[in-house]
Formats: structure tokens, sequence, C-alpha cells
């Protein structure tokens, strides 16, 4: 017959080798000692192994063959452990899994924080996570492929669609300070930008088909990746507007400079927690998007 190890047996194995007797492995688990005896005893029987050596008065100690199976009994004790507790969230409604999809533009330091939150807050809970750009976000939470989107005011209003105010980024536009634009002297007038490239990030859904936003030049580079955006704007190979935040760093060590647009100011646009009317945030969606606010409000962007 092959071994059938409970999680009590593997629990009481584990508290012998990490407190290094039965006596103190006992008190670790509120038990008799003639108990945890009894029950590596049994363990032992099944494995028809000597996990202990036992003599006179010295503590057990473990075995070559208790050694090798001491990762054997953490690693199942932990996944006996997640699934009674992935049940127990089940049954108390939690979401076995949420979808989120978060625009480009993002503050990267507030989602980590809340991710890294998430992650100790809902242990069983799965998570997938998109990031795209403008209307990817929109037309995610329509197709239900996201229970949750992160990003700017979606383009058509609807009575389907819940937004929930979750805070507020800058946008400025930036060149490198070596940009024809850079250098000019005094507020730049639209005449002027519209003979430079302007890198444009764009999207591939249907929700911003044959639509600009902020965009004023002649000559356009059109980009779906922020990130290449912004090398490429150090580069010296255009201008654009990027977040505030993502272009700090660059600023404060003159990489980029912010540049004074006649046509174009610094602005400020409120980001949006966006999902399906008929579908009400779970627990863990519903705490997601507080923890968001609260990291965002936080935080100046």
């Amino acid at each position: 017959m092959q071994p059938n190890p409970t999680l009590d047996q593997l629990q009481v194995f584990l508290a012998v080798a990490d407190t290094g007797s039965f006596s103190a492995a006992a008190r670790h688990l509120n038990r008799s000692q003639s108990v945890i005896s009894y029950t590596i005893a049994n363990l032992e029987a099944q494995l028809e192994l000597q996990l202990f050596t036992r003599g006179g008065t010295r503590e057990p100690r473990l075995t070559e063959a208790g050694v090798a199976m001491l990762e054997d009994a953490r690693r199942m004790a932990s996944a006996l452990q997640g699934l009674r507790a992935r049940a127990e969230g089940l049954k108390a409604g939690l979401e076995a899994e949420i979808a989120i999809v978060v625009d480009v533009s993002v503050p990267s330091p507030v989602l980590i924080s809340v991710l890294k939150a998430f992650q100790e807050q809902f242990p069983t809970v799965s998570l997938r996570l998109h990031v795209g750009a403008l209307g990817m976000v929109w037309d995610l939470v329509q197709k239900r492929q996201a229970d949750i989107g992160i990003g700017g005011p979606p383009v058509q209003t609807s009575d389907d669609l819940t937004t929930i105010r979750v805070g507020e980024m800058t946008m400025t536009p930036a060149a490198a300070p070596d940009h024809p634009l850079a250098l000019y002297k005094g507020p730049v007038p639209l005449s002027f930008i519209r003979d430079h490239v302007q890198l444009v990030v764009t999207d591939l859904s249907e929700q911003t088909k044959g639509r600009n936003f902020g965009v004023f030049a002649y000559r356009t580079w059109r980009l779906t990746d922020v990130g290449i955006k912004h090398d490429l704007m150090v580069a010296g190979l255009g201008w654009g507007g990027l977040p505030k935040w993502m272009i700090k760093d660059d600023v404060a060590e003159g990489r980029l400079v912010e540049l004074d647009l006649k046509p174009y100011p610094e602005s400020h646009y409120s980001l949006f927690a966006l999902h399906m009317a008929d579908n009400p945030l779970g627990p863990a969606a519903k705490w997601w998007v507080e923890r968001f606010a609260r990291e965002m409000a936080a935080c100046a962007y």
C-alpha cells in the first residue's frame, strides 16, 4: 500500500524538526508528548523510513532520510494549507482570480506597491495583469476580459460602465535638451511645433480608431509602447507628452527638459477604475481599487 501521510502528520514532523525535540513540539502544538511520539511513529511506519534517531536522553535528530523528506514535507504541508485557505475564501465569496488592465501611464511605483500589498492580503487569489494604452483599457473591460480597468475616462460614456475616480496625473511635454523645441526662446508657437516630429502613443483597439489625442505636429511617429517613446525622446528623435512621474529623474539629471508649448500646456487628468455595471466588484477587486486610490492620494503624480 502506498504511503498516504496526513496534513496533521506532516505538521507534527515539521514541528519536531523545527523545535528540535518531541517535548518542544508538543508545547508548540499544544499536545501531549505521547501524541507527538505516536504520530511520528505512525508516519515512519507508513513511509517505511526512520525520520529521527532516538537514543537515551538525547534529543531526536533527523536521519539522512529525514533530512531528505523535510523539504517535501514543507511543500506538501504548504500546498494543503493553501488548498484549505482557498476553499475557505471561496465559501466566503472571495474571487478565485481577478483580471486587471492598467494604462501604460499608471505610475509604476504605485502599481508595484498595490500588487505587493495584494499578494500579502489575498495569497489565494490569482491575478492576471494586462498593460496597454488608451482604448485597450476600456476595450478589455467591455469585452469582459478584465474585471477592472485603470485608466483615463472612456471616450464614450455608457450606463453599462461604472467609473470610480482613483487619482490624478500630470502629463508634461518634453524633449531632449538639444532638441529645437527645447532651444526655442520663450513659449513655442504652434507654427514652429508643426515642423518637428511628435512621438505619439497609440493602440490597436476599436475604441480610439481614427481619433487623435494631443497631436499637433504634421509629422508623427506612432508607437504602441510608452517605454520606447521615452527612449526615443531621450535620444532626441522627437518630442512628446509623458506622465510627469516618468520623466522626473530625466529632467533632474538633464536627459530631458520640460517644454513650454503654447498649444500644449502641462495638463492634469483624472484616473478612473472601470468595471461593468452588471459585474459588481468582489472583495479582492474592491480592495484593489480602494488600495490603488489610497496609494495615488499619498503621492503627487
